[in-house]
């Protein structure tokens, strides 16, 4: 646990009210924050008041004796000070200490800020410092003990005697709450957030969100990281941001279907993002893991058993009538090599009775012939009309078809599962929205 500091302009309540006798709002926030370390800011007036008794730190010391514990209190004395109400200075001053305070601070200490001792203009600077969000800190507000104006009264200050009349010492009500609201910068980080998840830009999502301070983000980082791990097929990191959740983002969570169909959604990804090249290059391994199942379960060929530890045809192993039929689609002579989307494609040509998911395999294998060795092997961009142009299909049509032979392969795809990546953006989003209403 760090420690905790306090930065307080000093008002003409404090420390204690000798029209009400309660603690003013620095004292108050002492008393139940636990501040290891006081900054007060005094204009020329209250540094008068200062230098005529030390009012403000020997209450704060009273209050340390009291409670056990040691405040280490710190001053910032502007004798000249006395335009008060000047927002813009306040606002530049406040800035510039604030800042300096927290540079000086670890990533777990706290940094408070009274924002109900002062002026108006002071109290006005260091609340939009707060909502513009570019110092972390937490503001906090101290009511007034007959919920009221509080009115000033410095004549005849006698800190013995108000600090044996102040009822906050008998156990009095906690009139300190901490300001939450969203910031401007962390309202328009949020929004950024959402941008980049519509557009399926999961590392900038999480980039953003580690820039905001942790508490306006505890409720969601971890889900931004899980979508960007499993965009990344990152299934270490999956299995450790889940913490068990299975059904968080993953239709499928069987290992086998899972790691295709969630290859399958990437791919789509590359489509909606309008990565075209992309999207072509990623089609093939998709396009032969899926020939793979659809014919381990269709035509009960196990693609495993007639090849090497290096993936590549032990043509020996294949039986004499494929191979005489393989022999025939490859000028004579199949010579084997690593398994391509054309073998497969022609081994389902020979076990396959359904015809209507042969012509779509056939569809899916010219589109391949026509444009993935350009889009693999050339610097070339590639836009959605190229692709309709070169191979009669358009991405969203070349993924239909991917969306229509997927149930072949056995795996448990409903339709609703394809838009998973957008059903996980709205529960992302809802989890965001929910946060800043509870705030």
């Amino acid at each position: 646990m760090g420690k905790t500091v306090l930065f307080s302009p000093v008002g003409g309540t404090d420390p204690i009210s000798i029209n009400n006798m309660h603690d003013g709002s620095l004292l108050h926030i002492c008393r139940y924050y636990n501040p290891d370390e006081v900054v007060m800011y005094m204009s020329k007036e209250i540094a008068a008041y200062d230098e005529e008794d030390n009012r403000y730190e020997e209450a704060i010391h009273r209050l340390c004796k009291k409670q056990k514990r040691a405040i280490i209190v710190k001053k910032i004395k502007k004798d000249k000070l006395e335009n008060v109400q000047e927002f813009d200075f306040f606002y530049k001053e406040f800035s510039e200490i604030l800042f300096s305070i927290r540079k000086k601070l670890d990533e777990d200490d706290r940094l408070l800020v009274n924002v109900s001792s002062g002026t108006p203009a002071m109290k006005s600077g260091l609340l939009v410092l707060v909502t513009l969000g570019e110092i972390d800190c937490s503001a906090i507000q101290v009511s007034t003990p007959v919920k009221g104006m509080n009115e000033h009264e410095h004549k005849g200050f006698d800190l013995e005697t108000l600090w044996e009349l102040d009822p906050d010492n008998e156990n009095g009500e906690n009139r300190c709450q901490e300001v939450i609201c969203p910031t401007l910068s962390c309202m328009q980080k949020q929004e950024i957030i959402k941008r980049h998840l519509i557009s399926y830009d999961y590392p900038a999502a999480v980039a953003v969100a580690e820039t905001m301070p942790k508490r306006d983000t505890e409720q969601y980082i971890n889900l931004l990281q899980l979508a960007d791990a499993r965009a990344a097929l990152d299934n270490n990191r999956v299995g450790k941001l889940s913490n068990g959740n299975k059904e968080t983002f993953f239709p499928i969570w069987s290992s086998g279907d899972r790691k295709l169909f969630e290859y399958a959604l990437i791919v789509d990804l590359k489509r909606k993002r309008g990565e075209y090249a992309d999207f072509v290059r990623s089609f093939t391994p998709l396009f032969v893991n899926i020939l793979e199942q659809i014919l381990k379960r269709e035509c009960h060929f196990i693609v495993e058993d007639y090849v090497n530890k290096w993936g590549r045809w032990t043509i020996d192993r294949i039986p004499n009538d494929l191979k005489n039929h393989l022999d025939s689609e490859f000028d004579g002579a199949f010579k084997g090599g690593y398994v391509l989307s054309v073998h497969l494609v022609r081994i389902a040509d020979f076990y396959m009775k359904d015809k209507e998911l042969l012509d779509v395999l056939h569809q899916l294998r010219d589109m391949e012939e026509n444009v993935r060795n350009d889009a693999a092997h050339q610097i070339t961009s590639l836009s959605d009309d190229d692709l309709c142009s070169r191979t009669g299909l358009n991405s969203k049509q070349i993924m239909d078809r991917i969306q229509k032979i997927f149930p072949h392969t056995g795996a448990p795809v409903k339709k609703e599962y394809w838009d998973s990546y957008e059903e996980m953006n709205r529960k992302i989003i809802a989890v965001m929205d929910k946060t800043w209403t509870n705030q």
